[in-house]
């Protein structure tokens, strides 16, 4: 099932090499995905000292990752993002029509 799901974001050109070079890579899983009103200090301090932190948060926003710490946000952190590059889309087609 994880390969289907790498093939399917190679084939949307998606590079997922950064991963390579991921800080949290060999991690306790547990720290990025927590229980509801568990911290998330600890995973997100490891995805601020991270080479591909940018990588990390732009998969995540691009493939709307609804779990987990991804790039030092959390989802409600990436929604936000979301809703700003919408606005910010529409406000170009307008400008542009």
């Amino acid at each position: 099932m994880l390969t289907d799901l790498i093939e399917a974001l190679q084939a949307e050109g998606i590079d997922m090499a950064w991963q390579d070079f991921a800080n949290c890579r060999g991690a306790d899983p547990d720290l990025f995905f927590p229980e509801r009103g568990a911290s998330t200090r600890t995973a997100k301090q490891i995805c601020r000292e991270c080479a591909v932190q940018d990588d990390c948060l732009e998969f995540a926003i691009v493939s709307s990752e609804k779990f987990g710490i991804w790039g030092a946000m959390s989802e409600r952190e990436r929604r936000k993002i979301r809703r700003e590059r919408q606005i910010a889309a529409r406000l170009r087609q307008e400008r542009s029509a």
